[in-house]
Formats: C-alpha cells, structure tokens, sequence
C-alpha cells in the first residue's frame, strides 16, 4: 500500500495540472497523482520534464538516462513507466533491456549513458578522465548539461516513489 495516497478528487492547482497531464497523457499516473498532494513537487517535475523536451536530447535519448537511472536507484515504478514509455518512444525491446545497463550500440548513446552512470555513481563529483571521455565521444557541452539535468530529473522521481511508494500502474 502507498505512504502517500494519491489524490482522489483534487482541487485549485493540484486539480489544474493533473488536467493537464490527463490531456496530454490520456490518463493520470499515480506518481503524479501522488506528487499532485504537493501542487509546488508537481508542477516543478512537470516544468522540469517539458523543459527538458526541448533540449539536446531527444526522447529516445531521455528514456535511456530514465532507464539507467531507474535500475541503478532500484526504481520499480520507474523501471515499469519507462519501459512502456520508451516503447512509446519507439526504442526496441533490447534497447530498453540495454540501457537498464548503462549500454548502447550508437557510439553517441553509449556516450550519455557512461556520463550519465558517473554522475550517477559519483554524485556528480565526475572525474576529468569521465568528463574528458564525454567530450571525446563528441557531447557538446549543452548535451552534457542536459545529462546532468535529466539525469537530476530522473534522480527525484525515483525518490520520490522510493519515499511515497505508488502502486505501480504501468
């Protein structure tokens, strides 16, 4: 059972943003129903995620950083959502199972996922050789922010299911 249940019948601001969600998703998922008890950690994931829309990434790419993030912070909720949205984002069965493990075959994903997996591991504290490597492989150096900043986005959703412990609805 949830810590944190979601909201059933939301008002004002919580009941605002998970319209839009419905909108733009069909459905609402319960970590954002769950995240909708706070209007503010809501609507910071939902500005986080569009912003990140539009950056260097694409979204193949951002469902890798997803992925990797949610196995190696043992995110089930997250693991299962995107799964099915990585999918949606037309990344195959084994591109999925790949990227749980911090692999690519393009040279350039292989990339974000290794400093993607060092920001994860080291707290961001990368090493020259780590950032080095990143720039070797071609990542500019708005791709590399844009790691750190999905790779953060990634790091509080699996948090807070770790901490609210949604049902898994994907």
């Amino acid at each position: 059972m949830s810590r944190i249940q979601p909201l059933t019948n939301p008002t004002g601001k919580a009941a605002e943003l998970l319209g839009m969600v419905q909108k733009k998703m069909g459905r609402v998922p319960n970590m954002m129903s769950t995240l909708a008890n706070s209007p503010a950690a809501l609507e910071m994931y939902l500005t986080m995620s569009g912003l990140l829309g539009g950056s260097s990434l694409s979204a193949q790419d951002r469902e890798r950083l997803a992925l990797l993030a949610a196995k190696k912070n043992a995110c089930g909720y997250c693991e299962k959502a995107h799964t099915a949205i990585g999918k949606h984002a037309g990344l195959s069965e084994q591109e999925i199972s790949s990227a749980k493990d911090g692999v690519a075959q393009d040279a350039r994903a292989q990339a974000l996922l290794a400093f993607s997996a060092a920001v994860l591991e080291k707290k961001g504290h990368v090493s020259d050789s780590e950032f080095a490597a990143a720039k070797q492989a071609g990542l500019s150096d708005a791709e590399i922010l844009d790691v750190v900043a999905t790779t953060c986005l990634n790091i509080y959703t699996n948090y807070v299911n770790h901490v609210a412990d949604p049902v898994v609805d994907f």
